[in-house]
Formats: C-alpha cells, structure tokens, sequence
C-alpha cells in the first residue's frame, strides 16, 4: 500500500478519533503552540461517557476545556510547566504538577515511567515523499509519537514545515484528521521601562560571536530589541519567537562563529505570530531537534561563549533562583532554565543569566530577598548560579563568598528594600 492510500484510508473525522480514547488510558498531547484543539475538542464533547483520562503534556495553550472543574472527573491533566491554563487547576487539586528537566521528558516516555497509551499531535500535510512535519514543536512530542499505542495527528496546512528531525512518516501515524484549523499565535509580550533596562543591562554583556538562548516573555524580547549593534550572534536555544527573526533577518544572527550546527538557528520549539510561523516554513537555517538533544547540556557546552539568557521569580542572599514556585504552589516549571545553565557553564567562555524586575505586586514586595519562603523550590543552586540582572545592574556571584554575594546582590536590589536587606546580613552574620 503507498503511503497516499494509507494516509486517505486512515483520514477519519475529531469525533470519530475522540471514540477511540477509552477511560484510564494515558494521553501526551503535543506541546504549546502545537496543541491538537481539533482533537481536544472532540475528547471533551465526550466527557459524560469516560473516566479518568490522564492528560499529560507541559504549556496548556489553547482551548484547554479538559482543564474545567465540570469534566473533572472525566480527565485529570499532569503537567510538567504550570501555565495559566493549567496553574488554576493545580494549585485547586483537579491537576498533578511533576517535576522534571525539559531535556529528560522525553526518557520518561520512552521508559515507561509515564506510559503513553495515545499521543495526540498536530502536524504539516504529508510531503510528496509522505513525511509530515511536527513543525513548532518536536521538544518530547515526537518521543511521545515513538512510545505511544496509538497515533492520531490533527493535520493542517497552517503548520510550518521545519528542518532537521521535525519529519515523521504517514505510516508511523495509525489515524490522520485533516483540518483547516491554524495554530495557535503567541503574541509579542509588552515591554515596559523595567523590562527596557534590564533588555540594556543584558546585551552590554553579550559580545560579537556569542552563542545565545533565550527564555520567554518580555525580558528576553527587551534584550533583542538592544542587539541591532552586534554581529555574528548564534542561536542554540529551546525555542525562540519573533525576536530572533527580526535579528536574523536584519543579519545580526549569523551562526558563522557556531561550532556546532554553523550558520543554523537550532531550537526545539517554537510561539510566535503568524508571520514568525510564515518566516520559519521551509526555512533550511532553522535546524528542529528533539528537546534530549537541544537541551542536553553537554550538547550545548559544544558552542563557544554560549550565554543563557532565562527569569525567575526570586533569588535569596546566598544565590538560590526560584523561578517555577511561589511559596510551595508550582507556578511554572523547571524548563530547560538548569539545562542550559549548566550548559553554558561549561562552554569556553560561556556565561548564565538570570534576569527579573528587581520587585513584584506593584513594587511591594522585593525579589531579592534574605531567604526564600518556606517551601519554595529551588530551581538553580547557589553552587549553579552565575549573574543575576535587574534593571539596577549586575551581580557576578560565581566565585564569590556569602558576604560578597548578599553585597552584590543588594546593589541591584530596589532602593527601598535594601535597608531592610543589609539588616538581614548583619543578623544573620553577626555583624553588630
């Protein structure tokens, strides 16, 4: 049978592969902007009829109707990155939250730790060859395909086509559903003066040639925005957006100075507007990896002066980042923040930046602060952390004692607070 007639003999309807999925079993849907709504849709129009469907991916985008207290018995969702469509039915106890490194989801599938009964995904229409495209999001989605059961693909034209080891072909997928449905935009974020200085603070540290990841949100767009003056920027990064392709095009990001992958963008996902997915389509500079491979830190300690670029939420004193926790509710998750940290550690001339506002709730409260609270993950250790940004400077702590990293870390806290934490030290260190 030819790849065309499995795919047309096999192309069903989102109803006719929602009555596929059976109560208890285990689904990974795909990632992000790739989230299968047509597919999703569908499960919850039958949520009367099953019982605990697991749901297991990380950012819930879209719809995410399986997420509303009325189906909960019908799904519970476990997620290892708390975004707002998941956060409310977490910290509610209708979701599980499991922690994990970016780069190991994929293990956690193809070991049978999490086990994947269906994979739902979203992909390009099939090529001439019969290869389909996972486009924006190959991260564990693919290891998801691999290790699943059953495979059912929300197909649509709106899906970008990405190089590199994006492709799957039609026979590796039991059930097409062909759709028009575009996928889901991720706008750029608003970026205000804070966000502006510390964007400036950031790039001052970023040289010619570097090798960059970037996180997401308004920090790492403001940093962009002040990168037109450099040259030869490289990119090896978990995902990027809008911002790249603006540098890309205007010829600041080259990749030429790249010892791996030169003159190639390698991501493993991506969230942008519908011109950055018109921009990443076929576009033979962009090279898509699964996230075990991007993310692998001595895969990324293969780039020279690779700098890390990610936020957070709260540093203590001592160096502690807590960016997916406030108190003890999960507010994100780990990402590929540890990954690429430790990563660019052990780069030649690599460096790790963690970046934030230097205060939260409109100035009240401090980010900066002499403990974390009771219950609040660590996410990057003291013994991991390199420099931390706010829009008031930099503070070096690698190498550095207690003493010197509580004295820099108060430099670049707000004014207001820093009385209260240099009182802090002195308690603690006895300094009367």
């Amino acid at each position: 049978m030819s790849w065309m007639k499995h795919y047309q003999s096999h192309s069903i309807t989102a109803r006719e592969a929602a009555n596929l999925i059976e109560s208890g079993q285990n689904i990974v849907c795909g990632h992000a902007c790739a989230a299968p709504e047509s597919l999703t849709e569908a499960l919850v129009q039958r949520a009367a009829e099953l019982r605990a469907v697991n749901i297991c991916h990380l950012i819930a985008m879209g719809n995410c109707a399986y997420l509303l207290p009325e189906f909960e018995s019908a799904f519970r969702h476990n997620t290892m990155f708390c975004g707002c469509g998941s956060r409310p039915a977490v910290a509610e106890g209708r979701a599980d939250f499991t922690p994990c490194f970016f780069n190991e989801v994929p293990s956690l599938f193809a070991s049978g730790a999490l086990p994947v009964d269906v994979a739902l995904i979203t992909v390009s229409e099939p090529d001439k060859a019969g290869n389909v495209s996972l486009g924006v999001s190959i991260d564990y989605t693919k290891q998801a395909a691999q290790s699943a059961k059953l495979v059912i693909a929300e197909v649509t034209p709106h899906m970008p086509r990405t190089h590199g080891q994006s492709f799957m072909h039609v026979s590796e997928i039991d059930y097409f559903v062909p759709t028009d449905r575009q996928i889901i935009e991720m706008q750029p974020p608003a970026i205000g003066d804070i966000e502006k200085a510390i964007g400036q603070n950031i790039a001052r540290m970023i040289n010619d040639g570097d090798c960059l990841q970037l996180g997401i949100g308004a920090i790492p767009d403001a940093t962009l925005s002040f990168l037109d003056d450099k040259k030869d920027l490289g990119i090896h990064s978990e995902m990027i957006s809008d911002g790249v392709m603006r540098l890309a095009e205007k010829g600041v990001i080259t990749g030429r100075r790249k010892n791996l992958h030169s003159g190639k963008i390698v991501i493993t996902f991506a969230m942008g507007t519908r011109g950055f997915y018109d921009w990443i389509d076929d576009n033979s500079s962009i090279q898509t990896f699964p996230v075990d491979y991007t993310n692998d830190p001595f895969i990324i300690a293969q780039n020279d002066n690779m700098v890390s670029i990610n936020s957070c939420l709260a540093v203590d004193l001592s160096g502690q980042v807590a960016a997916d926790s406030l108190d003890r509710r999960p507010f994100s998750g780990v990402g590929g923040q540890v990954d690429f940290v430790r990563g660019a550690k052990r780069s030649k001339g690599g460096r790790s930046i963690i970046a934030m506002p230097s205060t939260a709730r409109h100035g009240t409260t401090s980010r900066i602060v002499a403990t974390l609270a009771q219950g609040q993950a660590v996410t990057t250790s003291r013994n991991d952390v390199d420099h931390i940004v706010t829009e008031y400077g930099v503070a070096s702590l690698h190498g550095k004692t207690m003493l010197q990293r509580a004295e820099a870390l108060i430099n670049i806290a707000h004014p207001d607070f820093r009385d209260e934490l240099r009182q802090s030290v002195i308690e603690a260190y006895q300094l009367y």
